[in-house]
């Protein structure tokens, strides 16, 4: 009686652990719009099977020598402010969808935020000023809706590169105002370059590496391109021992999409639906298997669903496209 006694109680302890772990993150990337949001804007987040967002406020400048980041005022989109945010987080956390608040700049003309760099000292600090008051601001933000996570910073690989000790300072004073998770949103050639990820909680990576040159690669094809870049990625994820987080993955619906997948500026280009399919099937073989990973959030997602995306499409979006359904498939496993 006694055995039989240890023994359920063996499998209702490895029962409740097994449900109690938690799972990817299986997130997207939501973009603000105009106006304020509503059930009916998330009911296919819902769908996808997500359980994380990413919600991204916006500072903005003039060029990549410009020091002063403008935010939260009552020229930008409203979901691009800090009530902005808000509305969005509550209306996501009342279906159990967890935030992760995730601040990018924009460059006038929409230049590479990697490449903003100041020209003298005295510019350097006023930049570091504005950053400082930007983020802490979302940071506080972040803490008053209970975000499970917070970004440090998208894609500013000279501006992290050079003020390191900079960094190190605001990372301790977000964490006197936010008490969840933080990450740094790298791109794909710049995260192994930082050695910050210590005081963070996740390596986070834009994950547009280039996988093929070929114009509509198999599911096979798109794996085998990412062999060396998953050995690299896992050599940082040792050396730091911190998990893995793809704070953007995606593709485009077009042809030579694993060739440049950063690449936004190609307007023309023959609609390929396959080939954003396979290379998200890829992506999810690879690493959402892994113990090491922590999962993803797709860029991108737009708030009015039915007039997005759909099969003439080729931008990134997988919305109203086979890989909205793959999506559903993959996050629901």
């Amino acid at each position: 009686m006694k055995t039989i006694t240890l023994f359920f109680l063996l499998i209702i302890t490895l029962t409740f652990s097994c449900k109690s772990q938690i799972k990817k993150v299986n997130g997207v990337s939501f973009v603000a719009s105009r106006d304020a949001i509503s059930e009916q804007h998330i009911n296919p987040v819902l769908k996808s099977q997500s359980n994380f967002v990413a919600l991204m406020p916006y500072g903005f400048i003039k060029d990549l020598s410009a020091p002063e980041i403008k935010h939260n005022t009552d020229r930008q989109w409203f979901g691009e402010t800090k009530n902005g945010l808000l509305q969005y987080a509550k209306i996501f956390q009342k279906e159990k969808i967890r935030i992760m608040v995730k601040p990018h700049i924009w460059v006038w003309k929409g230049e590479f935020t990697g490449n903003i760099k100041m020209s003298s000292e005295e510019n350097w600090k006023i930049l570091e000023k504005s950053y400082r008051q930007y983020i802490l601001s979302y940071a506080k933000a972040a803490e008053d809706l209970n975000a499970a996570l917070f970004c440090i910073g998208t894609e500013l690989e000279q501006f992290v590169i050079n003020r390191p000790k900079y960094w190190q300072k605001l990372i301790l004073e977000i964490r006197k105002v936010y008490k969840g998770k933080l990450t740094y949103a790298a791109n794909w050639d710049e995260y192994h370059l930082h050695d910050f990820w210590n005081d963070l909680d996740f390596i986070g990576i834009d994950a547009y590496f280039p996988l093929s040159e070929k114009k509509s690669p198999t599911v096979a094809e798109f794996e085998l391109g990412w062999k060396l870049h998953k050995a690299a990625i896992l050599k940082v994820q040792q050396q730091f021992n911190k998990p893995i987080l793809f704070t953007e993955f995606g593709y485009r619906s077009i042809d030579f999409n694993g060739k440049k997948p950063w690449d936004s500026e190609r307007l023309k280009g023959a609609v390929n639906l396959e080939a954003q399919v396979n290379a998200l099937q890829a992506i999810h073989n690879q690493f959402w298997k892994e113990e090491w990973f922590a999962g993803g959030f797709v860029w991108k997602w737009f708030h009015s669903h039915d007039k997005v995306g759909g099969e003439k499409n080729n931008r990134f979006t997988p919305q109203n496209k086979p890989a909205e359904e793959l999506i559903r498939k993959l996050y629901g496993l």
